[in-house]
């Protein structure tokens, strides 16, 4: 087991921080992700306010069993001692086989402990063809090293 990323972030910690978010959230396991907020921790997520673990864990399960073969990719936006901004995107089809992108900005805010009090994400969704596709790699796992991330234009 590793040592928490703990504030006050510096870019190396900063960058470790983001990647380690991203494989969780590409494990699609709700309660592996939910160990990195705080009991408490607070978001903000698209329309819904989500507080504490067991809310965030119950999101996160309606989420993957809409949102399938997700696969997300985050990069590094800014940092300061306690707080990091992200941009993402996400592809995954629903039910239908429908594919989507989404492409989002998230604000967040840890404790001393190096979790997550507080989240803000905001979100846009595209629909896309099968075979405009960016993201591929087996899942759900982390994305591999040399897979490219989120390209500059959109």
């Amino acid at each position: 087991m590793t040592s928490p990323i703990r504030p006050p972030f510096t870019l190396e910690t900063a960058l470790a921080k983001v990647r380690a978010a991203e494989d969780a959230w590409n494990s699609r396991d709700p309660v592996r992700v939910s160990l990195a907020y705080s009991t408490d921790s607070t978001w903000r997520n698209r329309d819904r306010f989500i507080s504490g673990r067991s809310q965030i864990q119950e999101f996160l399960t309606g989420k993957w069993k809409r949102e399938l073969d997700y696969r997300l990719v985050k990069a590094l936006w800014t940092f300061d001692e306690r707080r990091i901004a992200v941009r993402f995107q996400y592809e995954c089809h629903n039910a239908l086989g429908e594919w989507f992108r989404s492409y989002g900005n998230e604000l967040w805010e840890f404790d001393d402990d190096g979790l997550m009090r507080r989240r803000e994400a905001s979100i846009n969704d595209i629909a896309i063809a099968e075979s405009e596709r960016r993201f591929f790699w087996p899942a759900p796992g982390p994305r591999p090293q040399g897979h490219p991330g989120i390209p500059d234009v959109a």
